[in-house]
């Protein structure tokens, strides 16, 4: 009877939409039925029941009383038979969830006016896994996260489109424009209602740009149109048959090879390459990927490249992109140039701290100039610009916070526009409230003291840009997250500023070991805490792991090769000594010591070898660098005095070094007492990746003229027992960023590096040769190179081993002892691109053009007699372990006929510091 009582209800629902529904049953069980229940639905006059149960069947996730709650039927309620809508709302809310497959709601039993209810559910299946199928495991793991695919949740229609239409969005970036999708749902047997979905993916051919058209074009080049497009190129193309496409806005008029000949085409490399490009189109390093965004993004720098012709009125008519014949798209852009605009007359309003003759100087507009928007608002500061020199510039560098500028078209006729400049002074702002935030590791005041940005002081636009620039240079934070977040008050025409900053680890570790060859435990220990305290050392809480905060520099360095050769190196750098003006203070101490270890009668290293012959060096520095006032506060001088003391015992520093009883120097003391003086100007706008500025120094070391002194020093058994010298260094470089950034694209900009850098070291007197220490080694540059610790500057020259003759014809491999030049040239251009500049590593790749000499006197110096290099290379800066980089060079005057490129090539790698 129960079962009859249900069948009610198809009845119910059936009969809301209009249908007829037909049950058949025996006479008997229609005798036995409650004759009420059965007429409840066919009264003529509607009555209302009080609803006495609700039982919910066919629910195995979901709890009861959650589903009667969406239903929105609970017991006490009236509802009408017939003619309510209670069932009807119940089954759509239920239905609208999307995780059932069937819901209907029975009458199961009637007392008097009271109701009992069942609502019969049946669960939509779950989703137990799912596979992504015909693409590789690569595909599948970045692509799956994105499909939205949830395993143990509810299957769907709408899971199942919002996964295709992920598959197609994630294909569609990487160009492939025809994705199919099918997916195919299989009962999982081994859990309840549930389903495994296998998306069975086909991506076909990856679709790229066949052809760009421009149509309409008269004035401007179909070539420097598409060099406009930076992120919509054309493929690659060698074909002797052009394809000819239709279904495009219009045929293109082709660029003949007779029209060719005709304009004498093969005088220009434009109309060369035009007549060309349909047959021969070389792109390496360009990706013909059509991508929506940028599309569009190019067709507005077309147009504003026409606005920079002073075509003001250019449009973009119609474009359209279409398939070709070979499965690939060409783009269809139709153009509108207008007319070329040219500048009339520009007056000035609202202006009284300028002048209008200071402010058309600066604007550099003049009448008759063709029109351009993009200049004129570049002039204006309309948009903030770092190298400033702008109208907004040089209001904000005065504290004019609030000054606005906006030019005013007055007049229009033929082809020439009037501008009026309104300009909105407002008070002077100045600074209130200074905070930083997001510094954990670091002390406030080591950033406070590097801001320009002080309360009461005048707001100025250059002092954040400066203020950023410094706090970069610490080397503490993430220098692309260096934020000032500047708030305007023009209440009281004050501004507060807040400096959200990003610790990085800026300490340095270097760790090396090996043992064999006979020669010994060799190894390196190193570190560098860069962001040191001291007067927190005594601290037990401030270590952790170290006590840091304070901004100074510690490094401590033990590097040893076995009993050939042992260094220990430490310096400490207080860069604000005092706390008060940026005066760095520096003291270090260092002892090396280089063996002949080698015993070639025993042919092993022996300790007893590496007591008889050997070079040891043990010296000290103490420092002080100031900043200057002038010329600007870019400038520092600094001061220092070091000392070292040479001890040679059967190891000749020189071949050519000799005694006044014609033994080579070879045994003894030599003392190194030198005065250093370095005047230095820095402007580059962060230490690790630079994009702009410069660095220049120029530095003088000497020490007393002891010969001078002592008359009798000359002819001594030891003449260099107290060495003298004046030495001079001068190094020059400039970083330019290349080409125009974009929003966020500006760390993505390339960098060109220029460097000179120029050396030289003198005598006092002429009855003695110039000091055999502190001379110059040109040539290498590597791990490799151990120079640098007899007393050497090493001058590095990627692509060539160390050499000794300043005759590039002489090739260096075939040299012998390499002997050390008084004097050096070298130049540098370097290419460099990023490619990370994150916080966790910076990664920039490179290429470079060296030229580099060295010279044993002015006599034999010919700046123009260079050898040079041309090679690629990479660096990593890690925050623990520093700099890592490999270089690979050519050595151009190494190359001699009948060689091969391997023959004059060297890889130079570096680990910790760039070489000089």
């Amino acid at each position: 009877m129960q079962r009859f009582y249900k069948s009610l209800l198809p009845l119910f629902i059936f009969g809301l939409s209009g249908l007829a529904v037909h049950a058949q049953v025996t006479d008997t069980t229609i005798n036995s039925l409650d004759a009420d229940l059965l007429n409840i639905f066919n009264q003529k006059n509607p009555q209302k029941y009080k609803v006495a149960e609700i039982k919910v069947t066919g629910n195995k996730y979901f709890d009861q009383a959650l589903l009667t709650s969406v239903a929105g039927i609970s017991v006490g309620d009236e509802i009408t038979i017939p003619g309510g809508d209670n069932f009807s709302k119940a089954i759509n809310k239920l239905w609208a969830q999307n995780y059932f497959s069937d819901v209907a709601i029975y009458i199961t039993k009637l007392e008097g006016t009271n109701i009992y209810l069942e609502i019969n559910v049946t669960e939509r299946p779950r989703l137990s896994n799912y596979f992504l199928k015909n693409i590789n495991k690569s595909e599948q793991d970045d692509l799956g996260p994105k499909t939205g695919l949830i395993k143990g949740r509810v299957v769907t229609e709408n899971m199942k489109r919002t996964a295709i239409d992920a598959i197609d969005k994630f294909y569609f970036e990487k160009g492939f424009r025809n994705v199919k999708v099918n997916i195919d749902a299989q009962k999982d047997t081994g859990l309840e209602n549930s389903v495994v979905l296998y998306l069975y993916i086909n991506k076909g051919s990856k679709v790229k740009i066949n052809q760009i058209n421009f149509i309409d074009n008269k004035t401007v080049s179909e070539l420097k149109l598409k060099k406009q497009m930076k992120g919509t190129k054309e493929m690659s193309r060698l074909t002797l048959y052009p394809p000819r496409d239709s279904g495009g806005l219009a045929n293109p008029t082709r660029y003949t090879f007779s029209d060719y000949l005709n304009e004498k085409g093969y005088l220009t490399f434009t109309k060369t390459k035009r007549v060309l490009d349909p047959y021969i189109r070389i792109k390496i390093f360009t990706n013909a990927k059509f991508d929506e965004k940028k599309y569009e993004d190019d067709k507005e720098k077309i147009i504003d490249y026409y606005n920079s012709l002073g075509n003001r009125d250019a449009a973009i008519v119609d474009s359209k992109v279409y398939p070709n014949n070979k499965g690939n798209i060409n783009i269809d852009i139709k153009l509108d140039e207008g007319h070329k605009y040219y500048f009339g007359d520009i007056t000035w309003k609202g202006n009284s701290k300028y002048s209008d003759s200071l402010l058309t100087v600066l604007l550099g507009i003049k009448k008759g100039d063709i029109y351009n928007a993009e200049l004129l608002n570049k002039k204006l500061g309309k948009s903030i610009s770092p190298e400033g020199g702008d109208i907004s510039g040089l209001y904000m560098d005065d504290g004019y916070l609030f000054f606005q500028v906006n030019p005013i078209e007055t007049a229009v006729y033929n082809d020439t526009i009037d501008f009026e400049i309104k300009i909105q002074e407002g008070p002077q702002a100045r600074w209130k409230n200074v905070r930083i935030a997001g510094n954990d590791r670091t002390k406030e005041y080591v950033i406070r003291r590097e801001l320009r940005t002080l309360p009461g002081e005048k707001f100025s636009r250059s002092d954040v840009i400066r203020s950023q620039r410094e706090i970069a240079n610490l080397s503490f934070f993430d220098q692309e997250k260096i934020n000032p977040n500047i708030v305007p008050n023009p209440e009281d025409g004050t501004v507060d500023v807040t400096w959200n900053v990003v610790e990085k680890s800026s300490d340095q570790l270097e760790l090396s070991a090996g043992f064999g060859g006979g020669i010994g435990l060799t190894g390196t220990v190193g570190v560098s805490f860069n962001n040191f305290s001291v007067k927190n050392i005594w601290n037990k809480k401030a270590w952790d792991p170290l006590p840091v905060g304070d901004g100074q520099k510690l490094s401590l360095r033990i590097q040893s090769n076995g009993r050939a050769y042992r260094s220990y190196n430490i310096s400490f750098t207080e860069p604000w000594l005092g706390g008060k003006k940026r005066n760095a203070f520096t003291v270090s101490f260092y002892d090396t010591k280089f063996a002949n270890a080698y015993d070639y009668a025993t042919g092993q290293y022996t300790k007893t070898a590496a007591d008889t012959s050997y070079f040891k060096t043990t010296g000290a520095s103490i420092g002080l660098q100031k900043q200057l006032k002038w010329p600007d506060d870019y400038f520092s001088f600094g001061a220092s005095i070091s000392y070292a003391r040479y001890k040679l015992r059967n190891y000749a520093i020189s071949q050519t070094l000799a005694l006044p009883d014609g033994t080579l120097f070879r045994n003894g003391y030599s003392n190194n007492l030198s005065l250093r003086l370095n005047l230095t100007r820095y402007s580059l706008d962060q230490q690790i990746f630079p994009r702009t500025g410069s660095n220049f120094s120029l530095s003088l070391a000497l020490t007393p003229p002891f010969s001078l002194l002592n008359k009798n020093l000359v002819n001594s058994s030891n003449p260099y027992k107290w060495i003298e010298y004046h030495k001079w260094r001068f190094t020059g470089e400039w970083y330019v960023p290349i080409g125009k950034p974009a929003g966020e694209e500006h760390n993505r900009q390339f960098v060109l590096k220029m460097a000179a850098k120029f050396g030289y070291i003198g005598r006092y007197n002429n009855d003695l040769e110039v000091s055999p220490f502190e001379r110059f080694q040109v040539g290498d540059a590597g791990l490799s190179n151990t120079y640098a610790l007899l007393g050497y500057d090493i001058i590095s020259h990627r692509g060539y081993p160390v050499y000794e003759n300043s005759d590039p014809r002489v090739n260096p491999d075939q040299q012998g002892a390499s002997q050390y030049f008084t004097m050096f040239n070298k130049y540098t251009l370097e290419l460099r691109y990023p490619f990370s500049t994150s916080a966790s590593s910076t990664i920039y790749g490179l290429t470079f053009f060296e030229a580099a000499n060295g010279w044993y006197s002015f006599k034999d110096y010919n700046p123009f007699q260079l050898r040079r290099s041309v090679g690629v290379g990479v660096r990593f800066f890690l925050p623990m372990f520093g700099l890592l980089g490999f270089d690979y060079g050519v050595g151009l005057d190494r190359y001699r006929s009948g060689g091969t490129l391997k023959d004059a090539s060297r890889f130079t790698f570096m680990l910790g510091f760039e070489p000089d």
